[in-house]
């Protein structure tokens, strides 16, 4: 695809009517080589500007931000030191000003005839985007068609949120250079935007016309503030169908039995991580994923009883196919743990696999190594972490994403090291003792909750896929109280007792 909108196109089709105030001065500086100095002149003709960007501020849905563009037109939006100072104190008025940033780059990467001066600007301009996330303040891009050199490999793709216009070419080596020095000609999808996102390194591709809408959620999310937080809801409510404390009355006050909930709890129809984000987040921001839309790993920016948050999640089902997690997927979940560091909110993850991928390929791509680093990850996050177990927890796909400060629990969900099918073929070398093993090995929400991992048990009535809409408001309503009490603690204090209940976990509590 051919770049289709200018600059000051893509700034208008984003920014509310009206709202766009153009920050730049005008450069002063003309080169000594009488043919760039030409080059200079016939693109500023051509476009209208002066450099190859332009920077200011806009309004996406009431909400101020400075806005980065650049323009192909101009040189290929070729960085040179002007175009770099210009975007440096860019970024530095808006992190004086505390406002977000949305960066559009469009560029065949630094200006060759600038040479190792425009190269070593990345530098510079690197220094403001890091100095401006430090501060907490949201950093967002969106990568046009082409994105290339240093542009990519520097401001282009440290967006806190990375997304990418369709078809788009995204590298770092053009391949007119990579053709001239390897001698062959480079695959034509290894660098386009869709390959990017299906390996995680874009976190959305949105077309134009939609990006819009898309910043103003992310926006929405990224700089809402979270409740204070007062003496709040205590954990086991009271209320008739409330979430239940481990052995509480809370809802049926029975216990399912263990054979039935893994039954249920394979029901095609059971709400899964999408349909409890659709029925309970305010505002919902779905990012890709390895796999695409149909993968077994959800991902989003979500605001959940008032209280920003990023989510990641396993989609057991898709269509009628189980998902296994792979590797890929685990690579994912770290991402998104790294990402709520860096902005400083509360992670969510959502356990509900059959399993992890049982391939040739999962053990070259290192599956049980991204286990252990997923396990390390969430245990030393800063930021407050809850997980939901929604329906199935098999082996160490759900172990991943269970390091927490919470842990609710629906009342059918179980957690086990494999299948009780596989349980049986290894006990008893048939998987006909499946339903006895699964009643014997203790993997339901309330047998969780007597060995210390569950803290709450959101109870099914009898079964969440016979009243999804009840269901997920009860499991949202229980997630805020929890996501409140946390925010209630202390980093310091929140460290400690994690450290604390990890120890301690699968220990029987006395009654």
């Amino acid at each position: 695809m051919g770049v289709s909108l200018t600059a000051r196109q893509l700034v208008e089709l984003l920014v509310d009517p009206g709202s766009h105030l153009d920050w730049d001065e005008p450069a002063d500086t003309e080169p000594a080589d009488a043919e760039y100095r030409a080059s200079l002149a016939r693109a500023r003709r051509r476009t209208g500007l002066d450099e190859a960007v332009l920077t200011g501020t806009g309004r996406i849905g009431g909400q101020t931000v400075a806005l980065i563009a650049s323009e192909f037109g101009f040189l290929g939006g070729s960085i040179g030191v002007a175009t770099a100072e210009r975007i440096t104190r860019a970024v530095e008025r808006a992190t004086a000003e505390r406002l977000p940033v949305v960066a559009l780059p469009v560029s065949g990467g630094t200006r060759m005839q600038e040479g190792s001066a425009a190269f070593l600007c990345m530098l510079r301009i690197t220094a403001a985007v890091q100095a401006h996330r430090a501060a907490g303040i949201p950093y967002l891009t969106y990568l046009r068609n082409p994105t290339m050199g240093g542009v990519f490999a520097s401001w282009g793709t440290l967006g806190q949120l990375v997304f990418a216009e369709p078809g788009a070419r995204l590298g770092f080596l053009g391949p007119r250079v990579y053709e001239e020095l390897r001698g062959v000609e480079l695959p034509a999808d290894v660098q386009r935007a869709e390959t990017l996102a299906d390996r995680g390194l874009v976190d959305a591709v949105v077309a134009p016309e939609e990006l819009r809408e898309v910043l103003r959620r992310s926006l929405s999310v990224l700089t809402r503030v979270a409740p204070a937080g007062g003496p709040g809801e205590p954990l086991g409510s009271d209320e008739p169908d409330g979430p239940a404390r481990p052995g509480g009355s809370g809802g049926s006050g029975e216990r399912p039995d263990a054979w039935e909930a893994v039954r249920r709890t394979r029901r095609p129809d059971r709400p899964g991580t999408r349909e409890l984000l659709r029925r309970t987040a305010e505002e919902l921001v779905l990012l890709d994923v390895p796999g695409g839309r149909d993968g077994a790993l959800v991902r989003a920016l979500a605001v959940l009883e008032g209280r920003p948050v990023l989510v990641v999640g396993q989609q057991r089902q898709a269509g009628d196919r189980e998902r296994p997690f792979t590797a890929a997927d685990l690579r994912a979940v770290r991402r998104t743990a790294g990402l709520a560091e860096q902005l400083g909110m509360p992670l969510v993850t959502v356990v509900d696999t059959a399993g992890a991928e049982l391939s040739a390929q999962a053990e070259l791509d290192g599956i049980a190594v991204e286990i252990a680093h997923c396990l390390t990850t969430l245990l030393s996050l800063r930021t407050p972490v809850l997980s939901v177990l929604l329906g199935q927890g098999s082996g160490g796909g759900a172990l991943a994403l269970l390091p927490a400060d919470r842990v609710l629990a629906a009342g059918n969900a179980w957690l086990a090291p494999l299948p009780p099918e596989g349980a049986s073929a290894i006990v008893h070398r048939d998987g006909a003792h499946a339903a006895e093993l699964a009643r014997a090995q203790g993997i339901g929400a309330y047998d969780l909750a007597a060995v210390g991992l569950v803290d709450v048990v959101v109870p099914e009535l009898p079964d969440a896929a016979e009243e999804p809409a009840a269901f997920c408001e009860r499991l949202g309503r229980a997630v805020g109280v929890a996501l409140g009490e946390l925010s209630r603690l202390s980093a310091a204090e929140r460290s400690a007792a994690r450290a604390l209940r990890h120890r301690r976990l699968g220990d029987a509590i006395a009654p």
